[in-house]
């Protein structure tokens, strides 16, 4: 190799080495800055402790005189929520009961083997409880239980379910409680789907999403190094979906930050990243103590807006300001309430059962 391309290769190495160096230095500024911008000396700053939340803005019409919460699409989130399903009890206000008991204790490997059946059929919308020492719990692997309970969720985001499936529920319960030799008792169908229906009522008027947005000026996208930077000072940590998200303590979804254009981000391509704008939605139903979140969601666009000095703004691009804000906090007051009424706590284990 001669002496010329000996240096050239030098210089070539020197080069890389720099521009490493270089966007080292930029992440680390990145982040330094963004931990001063979220520092806060108040406890409920973005995660606070049980009920402490963080929450997103909403979008508006037109002309925008009053903000528009916007419905999330069917089945908008697909994701369990935090905790087992199974593990949760049954809840008369959401869930068709079939009882199963007798004067004999129930053998639970007989009825894990009979469920089986019933369980492949209805999917996680129907689960077992056994009664074990003064309460319900899920029906441990062995041994036997006082009293039995079978439950179908009637329910969800997917609607309410058909009177047909509550009779071939009801009645495959029914069949197993003969092969076990115990009886079941069950209330009334007609009942139990009237009372579903008005609550499916409420529920799809409350199923709201809230949504806003932070802007880059024309032909200067927002710097990946620096939104994940911003992003993780805050708390948020990038999921499988491709968004950072923010959880609390308990492992529930707050809001979203995710690329408005609905690109995927990745922790390898975040440096090569340049969104033209971002998105923070909240899923209103399934967020603990619903407006704390929302003004700790609209604080952190704002301090992300001046971060990465971009703008916040509404689905129409119409600046977010202390009205439109106020207007939106008026319509989850309503929400939250009409949910309230029905026993349903926003961001609870009943709330994230029905909203999912």
């Amino acid at each position: 190799m001669s002496e010329f391309q000996t240096s050239l290769l030098a210089i070539g190495a020197l080069v890389v080495v720099g521009v490493l160096a270089y966007n080292k230095w930029q992440e680390h500024r990145a982040r330094k800055s963004a931990d001063e911008l979220f520092r806060s000396d108040h406890p409920d700053v973005l995660i606070g402790g049980d009920n402490e939340a963080m929450p997103p803005a909403a979008a508006a019409e037109e002309v925008r005189t009053e903000p528009a919460l916007i419905q999330p699409p069917a089945q908008h989130h697909s994701r369990p929520a935090a905790g087992s399903r199974a593990a949760l009890p049954p809840d008369p206000g959401i869930d068709y009961l079939v009882e199963l008991g007798g004067t004999e204790p129930i053998p639970v490997a007989a009825l894990h083997e009979l469920w089986g059946g019933i369980e492949h059929r209805f999917g996680r919308r129907a689960s077992v409880f056994a009664w074990m020492d003064g309460q319900w719990e899920a029906l441990p692997q062995s041994g036997a239980c006082e009293q039995a309970r079978a439950a179908l969720q009637l329910v969800s985001r997917r609607g309410v379910v058909s009177e047909a499936e509550l009779i071939e529920f009801r009645s495959e319960t029914e069949t197993l409680a003969a092969k076990l030799g115990v009886t079941a008792s069950s209330p009334g169908m007609k009942e139990a789907l009237d009372g579903a229906r008005r609550l499916d009522q409420v529920c799809a008027d409350a199923d709201i999403q809230i949504a806003f947005h932070v802007v880059s000026p024309p032909g200067v996208p927002f710097s990946g190094t620096k939104l994940r930077a911003a992003a993780e000072a805050a708390g948020f940590a990038l999921d499988s979906d491709g968004r950072f998200a923010l959880m609390d303590d308990r492992g529930r979804e707050l809001y979203i930050l995710a690329d408005r254009g609905g690109l995927k981000f990745s922790p390898a391509g975040m440096k090569d990243a340049a969104p033209q704008a971002l998105t923070l939605s909240m899923d209103v139903p399934r967020v603990p103590d619903t407006r704390r979140t929302f003004d700790a969601m609209v604080r952190f666009a704002r301090n992300l807006a001046g971060l990465l000095g971009g703008a916040l703004v509404d689905d129409n691009n119409q600046p977010l300001d202390e009205r439109a804000v106020a207007a939106i906090d008026a319509q989850l007051a309503v929400v939250c309430a009409s949910l309230e009424a029905q026993g349903v706590l926003p961001g609870s284990a009943l709330a994230l059962r029905l909203f999912s």
